[in-house]
């Protein structure tokens, strides 16, 4: 069954000139949009259709350069499109060649409807196209409506590309260190291999015995592994954040208390649950200015 195509719409609250502009000059275009590294403008060929030349770098050893064709338009309601022919004859892109469009709506003096969609053939054949349903498909639908959004904040925000995604690498960043450290903290040492330690400043806190201990550190470790996985299943983060700070602060506090001899340690609880304090301070300051993909919408309206 052959894939629907990438359909990415979003409302920006700026002039429909003034997105217009802001995806049609190339300098610009280039530092919001996250699937393009240069875009390069050439000849004008007959009936205004502008050529171009795109670069993605992939890594340091690895680009992609390809071709495009553009032309734009305006109807009698004051919309505007721009039909896209883009393509590259590099034998590792996921993409061979494709068609589509950006369409312009005026939705008031200041608001306007930005839409993409766009669709392409793939190479390998039945492998390629495997891989794109599950993976470059996905990638590009995300990474599309993404960029719209950094644009949509660029404009009504002032917040520069730059700033936004450098923003959303640090905040992913310390995402997933905090979903690594309250998964593993719960898994191997409460769970798997139920560290002495761990049982130990159960007892030396709470009046329980022994066998008790070791039951509230299998529970403690479920609830941290929990923990872990909500970092990276809910949207917003910032009140999660905020949690850790406080669970950091208390279990260091227990720990010192319930063992003094730790503060010796090297990596001790001080030293350590600081770090990861000031970690989450800094995950719930950057959670807080970021753009998404989830601010746009994904599927056509039914007329």
């Amino acid at each position: 069954m052959k894939p629907k195509p990438i359909y990415v719409e979003i409302d920006i609250n700026r002039a429909l000139d003034d997105v217009w502009t802001y995806t049609q000059e190339p300098t610009k275009h280039v530092e919001w949009d996250i699937r393009f590294s240069s875009i390069h403008y050439e000849e004008i060929l007959d009936d205004d259709v502008q050529t171009f030349t795109y670069k993605r770098n992939i890594s340091p050893l690895l680009e992609i350069i390809g071709w495009g064709k553009t032309k734009g338009s305006v109807d009698r309601d004051g919309k505007k499109t721009s039909s896209l022919h883009f393509g590259t004859d590099y034998s590792f892109s996921p993409i061979r060649e494709g068609r589509g469009y950006w369409k312009y709506e005026p939705k008031g003096e200041n608001k306007t409807l930005f839409i993409t969609q766009y669709d392409y053939d793939v190479p390998l054949g039945k492998f390629g196209m495997l891989l794109d349903n599950y993976f470059f498909r996905p990638l590009l639908g995300w990474s599309t409506a993404l960029s719209f959004d950094v644009l949509r904040r660029w404009l009504e925000k002032g917040e520069s590309p730059q700033t936004q995604y450098r923003n959303f690498i640090i905040h992913w960043i310390v995402t997933f260190l905090f979903a690594f450290i309250w998964i593993y903290h719960g898994l191997v040492p409460k769970l798997i291999t139920q560290h002495p330690l761990e049982v130990q400043m159960i007892t030396d806190v709470l009046p329980v015995s022994y066998a008790h201990a070791k039951i509230l550190t299998v529970i403690a470790g479920v609830g941290e592994i929990a923990f872990g996985l909500s970092f990276l299943f809910i949207q917003r983060k910032g009140k999660l954040f905020i949690i850790a700070l406080l669970l950091l602060f208390a279990l260091g506090i227990a720990a010192i208390v319930g063992i003094p001899s730790l503060m010796t340690a090297p990596f001790n609880p001080f030293t350590f649950n600081t770090s990861l304090i000031i970690l989450a301070l800094i995950g719930w300051l950057s959670s807080a200015h970021l753009p998404s993909a989830k601010n746009c919408r994904r599927v056509k309206k039914r007329k």
